[in-house]
């Protein structure tokens, strides 16, 4: 029986994927490097911002103004991030009955942690308190350092921690910290690519996580 659910944010709890994409492209324009498509970035994101920026700048650009550009998009999308990011249809309602049944729960996310904090606070308030993104001093995912961290916050132990998420570094992230992982099929990674990784279980809905509780 799991007494603490730790999520994933993006792909997981909210669909950010448009503000991510217009922010990827707003910053793109700049430089005068082509657009990228909704699903190309769909397909970058899960291992941080500079692993976003690397992936969506085309082969032959300079090195030289990378680390600007990632300081630039980092700048634009805390500033651009709740204009078309929505909870999943259902993940309210979720959090709602997992606090009723006093289930611990936090977020963890490769995002940096200024965007984790605004985008948390914003959407879920108290429902939500612990939220841990990528800063200086800790790994990120698929690292278990983030998960740990949470945990030890929430002071959660691993035989009674479940871990939700939609891609493959979240099922990577949770067994490099031993602990069960539940994937998400409405986020990032489509339901076939899930079921290559073997988790717990592939859910739907956000209602069905609630079986497994």
């Amino acid at each position: 029986m799991y007494h603490t659910v730790v999520f994933d944010m993006d792909g997981t709890l909210l669909d950010t994927l448009d503000d991510l994409t217009d922010s990827v492209n707003f910053i793109l324009m700049q430089y005068r490097y082509p657009q990228r498509t909704r699903q190309e970035i769909k397909d970058f994101v899960g291992n941080g911002v500079v692993r976003l920026i690397k992936s969506a700048l085309p082969q032959d650009a300079t090195e030289k103004h990378f680390s600007l550009i990632v300081d630039e998009y980092k700048e634009y999308y805390r500033n651009h991030s709740r204009i078309k990011t929505r909870p999943y249809d259902g993940i309210m309602d979720l959090l709602g009955a997992l606090k009723e049944r006093n289930i611990k729960m936090a977020i963890v996310s490769n995002k940096p942690d200024a965007a984790v904090q605004e985008l948390a606070g914003h959407y879920f308030g108290d429902l939500l308190a612990i939220a841990i993104g990528h800063r200086e001093g800790i790994g990120k995912k698929p690292a278990p350092d983030m998960v740990e961290e949470a945990m030890r916050l929430l002071g959660a132990d691993k035989k009674s921690t479940l871990y939700m998420g939609d891609s493959e570094v979240d099922k990577e992230t949770a067994e490099n910290t031993g602990i069960d992982c539940v994937l998400a099929d409405w986020g990032f990674r489509d339901r076939i690519r899930l079921e290559e990784l073997n988790a717990k279980g592939i859910i739907s809905h956000p209602s069905e996580l609630l079986k497994f509780i």
